[in-house]
């Protein structure tokens, strides 16, 4: 098993006992913190071990992280969808 491999199993067993912890602001911080040792730990087992590999590392954290996605695709959605016509006039 690679280093990039071990990381990221020790980042997945690290964000299910952050999960676990009571959080005043749901668990957002620590998600945020996650996210941001999370993206280039997916380039890593992506470089060391090849694109599939890194492909499901991804759909592990996005399990993982499924709130801040949903959120995400919700703002997306709003940015993409038509003016309202009656404020433009």
């Amino acid at each position: 098993m690679t280093i990039s491999l071990i990381l990221a199993c020790a980042w997945a067993l690290l964000a299910n006992v952050l999960a676990m912890i009571p959080s005043n602001d749901n668990h957002w911080t620590r998600a945020y913190v996650l996210i941001a040792v999370g993206i280039p730990l997916v380039g890593f087992v992506t470089y060391e071990n090849g694109p599939w590999v890194g492909l499901v590392v991804l759909v592990a954290g996005m399990s993982v992280l499924r709130w801040p996605l949903r959120y995400l695709a919700a703002w997306v959605k709003r940015g993409f969808r038509p003016a309202d016509k009656s404020l433009s006039d």
